[in-house]
């Protein structure tokens, strides 16, 4: 049985692009991310500023994810969320050859401890393409619930928020 244990995260660092981009060019990983894989030119700019965001926190940012044998099966973050920095926001893709395996269950398990740890009474959004159903059971799984379904950024959008007891 897979454990969120044995995977290992590691913060993307400026030698890390072409792993990155090996995984945001393919267009069946990128569908309900941007519609399509990534050019070369959009990678990079989306590279530079996981770069970015990754220098202004030691705890939060984007993280590689590494199987038990060591194998990259995709990223995730958890960052302060664009809109409203008291929040926290979410966020993941599982390569192709590893959809359907549990790995995405174990990668949310990991940023929600993560998120416990550094600031545990703040609220936490996901942002899923609408037709995601895969993506929108795994959020509800962990209680998150939907809040926000329209157009953004040009995409279909849809944010579920996951309420931590924080009064407001």
């Amino acid at each position: 049985m897979l454990t969120a244990d044995l995977l290992a995260l590691k913060k993307y660092i400026p030698e890390d692009f072409e792993v990155y981009y090996t995984m945001v060019k393919d267009d069946r990983v990128m569908r309900y991310i941007t519609g399509k894989g990534l050019t070369e030119e959009e990678a990079r700019k989306k590279f530079d500023s996981i770069i970015r965001i990754n220098e202004e926190e030691n705890e939060l940012g984007y993280f590689k994810v590494f199987d038990d044998e060591g194998k990259h099966i995709g990223d995730c973050k958890l960052e302060r969320y664009d809109q409203d920095k008291s929040l926290l926001e979410v966020g993941y893709i599982v390569k192709k050859e590893f959809w359907g395996m549990g790995y995405g269950t174990l990668i949310c398990e990991r940023m929600l401890a993560l998120a416990d740890w550094v600031a545990p009474s703040a609220d936490i959004v996901g942002i899923i393409d609408p037709e995601n159903t895969a993506s929108k059971g795994l959020l509800e799984k962990f209680n998150f619930k939907t809040y926000f379904i329209s157009i953004e950024d040009e995409l279909p959008t849809e944010k579920l928020r996951l309420s931590r007891g924080r009064l407001g």
